[in-house]
């Protein structure tokens, strides 16, 4: 029956490591594709056709959905029912029949002055408070700028992913293998500073001076190069606010 089939496919996912980030949207996503067959009573995989798949992402447009968003949804139904036709369930994948949408994508880059005067903003909240947070967002939005690092990556990277003497950084990309970033000799060099002073911090934190409020381990060469304890906040919405930041930060600037 189909929704045994959906629950074989979200444990062959879990089996083959996929990231919890990707199960959710294969249980959301193709969820409500399962839904929408057995609402129109489709009861086994067999039974789904060209027609069904049309039809759903039809509704979805209907619904509002963007063209990206259709053509995720057209990607899990897809990897779903190849995932059948390996298990010998069905012999064709009907999804592979029905084609993309065209997504028009523009994407706004920051202009060379708005990065300018971000990085002037931010320098200089760095130097009037003079605390570890200060550093630490500064260096966040440095590293991004700089390198194109994403969300993810920034969140697990250790000071043992950074050679500052070859200048680059080692990431595990969304393929999950291991890539290496260049950086500019200027950008090693704001890391290197950046380095010394997570040393100190941590020394004082540790002496007691401080208050303790960052990760410590014993081997500090592994240590994040950005604490995960972000005064109560849970890191991936702490990123994902610096990064929204970016762009109003701009906005504030230029008005």
């Amino acid at each position: 029956m189909l929704k045994f089939a959906f629950q074989d496919f979200l444990d062959d996912r879990k089996f083959k490591n996929t990231t919890k980030v990707n199960l959710r949207n294969y249980q959301t996503l193709l969820g409500e594709f399962i839904n929408y067959c057995t609402e129109h009573v489709v009861v086994y995989v067999e039974d789904i056709n060209y027609s069904h798949i049309k039809q759903y992402l039809l509704e979805c447009q209907e619904k509002g959905n963007k063209a990206g968003t259709i053509n995720t949804k057209l990607m899990r139904i897809r990897a779903f029912l190849n995932y059948m036709v390996e298990c010998e369930i069905i012999k064709t994948n009907p999804a592979h029949k029905v084609k993309m949408k065209k997504d028009d994508v523009k994407i706004d880059v920051f202009t060379d002055e708005q990065i300018k005067q971000m990085l002037n903003f931010y320098r200089h909240i760095r130097r009037r408070e003079k605390q570890y947070f200060a550093y630490r967002d500064y260096m966040m939005i440095v590293l991004i700028l700089g390198t194109g690092i994403r969300r993810g990556e920034i969140i697990n990277l250790k000071w043992s992913d950074v050679d500052l003497l070859n200048h680059n950084i080692s990431v595990f990309g969304k393929t999950r293998r291991k890539e290496t970033i260049p950086t500019t000799v200027k950008l090693s060099k704001e890391l290197g500073a950046y380095k010394t002073f997570c040393k100190q911090y941590y020394q004082a934190a540790q002496s007691g001076s401080r208050q303790k409020d960052i990760l410590f381990k014993d081997d500090q060469w592994k240590i994040d190069i950005f604490s995960s304890k972000t005064q109560g906040y849970e890191y991936h919405l702490y990123i994902l606010s610096i990064a929204m930041l970016i762009e109003s930060c701009c906005q504030r600037m230029l008005w």
